[in-house]
C-alpha cells in the first residue's frame, strides 16, 4: 500500500512537473504527512528514507508530532489546553512521554491535573489507534494555532531565534 501510495504521489509529481508547475516541496510533503495516522507517516517516511535519507531527514525537522508538544513554551501550551477536550487530552497522554506529561501537568492547576489523572485511570485500556486519533487531533490545534500566529511551534529542527 505505501509503496502504491509512493508511486501515485511520484507519477502526480511528474505528470505536474512537465506540465511546467513547480510541486510544493518538502514542506508540502511535510503538510501531508502530519496529516496521515502515525503507521502511515511512518511507513512513508521509511520508504522515503531508503530512497534519500537526507530528504527525510528535511522532512522530518518540518513536521510537528505530538511529542513536540514539549518544545512549546508555557503560553503555547496554554493557549493549546484551551482548545482541547479533556477526552482528547485523557486519551493522548495515556502513552505519552513523562517530559510531555510534565510540560502539560506544569500549565494546568492541581486541581485539574488530579482530574486528568483520574479519567486516564478510570478510562482502562483502550486502543492504541484512539491514542493515535486524540494525539493527532491535538497536533493538528496545535499547527492551526500556529498557523493563526497565536502559537510559535518549534520543529525538531532546531528552536527560532527571537530578538
Amino acid at each position: 500500500m505505501v509503496n502504491e501510495i509512493a508511486e501515485m504521489l511520484e507519477s502526480e509529481a511528474k505528470s505536474r512537473g512537465s506540465a511546467g508547475q513547480q510541486v510544493g516541496g518538502i514542506k508540502t510533503v511535510a503538510d501531508i504527512l502530519n496529516q496521515l495516522d502515525p503507521a502511515m507517516e511512518q511507513a512513508l517516511i521509511g520508504k522515503i528514507e531508503e530512497d534519500n535519507p537526507k530528504m527525510a531527514d528535511e522532512i522530518r525537522q518540518l513536521m510537528f508530532v505530538f511529542e513536540d508538544l514539549a518544545l512549546l513554551d508555557d503560553r503555547g501550551i496554554q493557549e493549546v489546553l484551551k482548545e482541547v477536550s479533556s477526552e482528547d487530552l485523557a486519551r493522548a497522554l495515556k502513552t505519552a512521554s513523562e517530559e510531555v506529561k510534565e510540560k502539560i501537568f506544569k500549565n494546568m492547576s492541581e486541581r485539574a491535573v488530579t482530574m486528568l489523572n483520574e479519567d486516564i485511570e478510570d478510562m482502562g485500556p483502550i486502543r492504541l489507534s484512539e491514542v493515535e486519533r486524540a494525539q493527532q487531533a491535538i497536533t493538528q490545534v496545535v499547527l492551526r494555532l500556529e498557523e493563526e500566529g497565536k502559537i510559535t511551534a518549534g520543529s525538531r529542527g532546531g528552536e527560532e531565534v527571537f530578538v
